[in-house]
């Protein structure tokens, strides 16, 4: 298990995303998905309210889980994470939104707190200050025990961390952010920021849309609503080059092409448990296999080279 920054949040070195709970994967599938992770050890499920929402109108995702907590009895030893500020009408992060959103979430998910609750956007046009506050607000009144900020750059991140401090406000404690083998932006300032800060950061798209699971080949066709995204990596030499890496690793090693790819950005300094889907058990053994897979010195340079744009 592996510490969200200072926090008492004790965490599964990978995360499992729900957006495909009530989208690809039916209530069945999603239920078999939670289930086999938790017997794998795992502890940390994130989703959003905006996950799957077109199908009900309302987070199917969260809907899902909530049931699967119920009939479990498992609330308290599970990590749960949620978002606001993306679903159409609870958009931005005025304070009123903000607590609208949390209570329409802590109804679908079936219970009285939230341990991570992310800040799904950064949004410009409500003070950070504000936002703050109402985060801190609810978590005084135990509705959440932690917050994180999402898609925030270097400056903005930075000057929340400083308002939270001259105020007494809550903290962000996490980043969330588009990082991978092959999407490598957040090497820099905002990695910078978040290691002086002492927060940890969970990425999002760990495996590039699928594409690095390996199975997107020149003249191979994928059955996946993401193929199309996904197998525009095969037209860069960047993403050729990294499919490469990724699957002499693979090999070596006797597993799949996902749980290196998961393992290398799990060693990636202040990453604390990349986040990745599953539909089926089978999509979710390699990412149970990623917790417990550590690559060598030799190979987490091969693919740190490969994979340098």
């Amino acid at each position: 298990m592996r510490s969200i920054g200072t926090t008492a949040l004790s965490v599964f070195p990978i995360a499992l995303g729900t957006n495909v709970f009530g989208w690809t994967a039916d209530r069945e599938a999603s239920f078999a998905v939670l289930d086999a992770y938790v017997e794998g050890g795992g502890n940390f499920i994130d989703t959003a309210d905006l996950y799957a929402y077109r199908v009900t109108g309302e987070s199917t995702s969260e809907l899902i889980i909530g049931e699967w907590l119920v009939k479990r009895g498992n609330r308290d030893s599970v990590v749960l994470a949620t978002k606001v500020g993306m679903l159409e009408g609870f958009t931005g992060l005025a304070p009123a939104t903000i607590r609208a959103a949390v209570e329409a979430s802590l109804r679908r998910l079936r219970t009285d707190y939230i341990d991570l609750y992310w800040a799904h956007i950064d949004d410009q046009d409500t003070p950070l200050a504000e936002t703050l506050a109402a985060f801190d607000a609810l978590v005084r009144e135990g509705k959440i025990r932690y917050i994180g900020a999402s898609n925030y750059g270097a400056r903005r991140l930075s000057e929340a961390l400083t308002i939270s401090d001259q105020e007494g406000l809550a903290r962000y404690v996490a980043l969330q952010q588009h990082y991978n083998l092959v999407e490598r932006g957040y090497e820099g300032e905002l990695r910078d920021v978040v290691a002086r800060e002492g927060l940890s950061s969970t990425p999002w798209s760990s495996l590039a849309r699928g594409f690095l699971t390996g199975k997107y080949r020149p003249g191979v066709t994928v059955d996946s609503p993401r193929a199309g995204a996904a197998g525009e990596y095969l037209n860069t030499e960047h993403g050729r080059r990294t499919i490469d890496a990724l699957t002499k690793v693979a090999a070596e090693r006797g597993v799949e092409p996902a749980s290196v790819a998961l393992a290398w950005l799990a060693a990636q300094p202040t990453v604390t448990a990349p986040i990745a889907s599953a539909r089926t058990t089978g999509q979710l053994q390699p990412l149970l296999t990623a917790a417990g897979l550590a690559l060598s010195p030799e190979e987490l340079r091969l693919l740190d080279q490969a994979s340098r744009p």
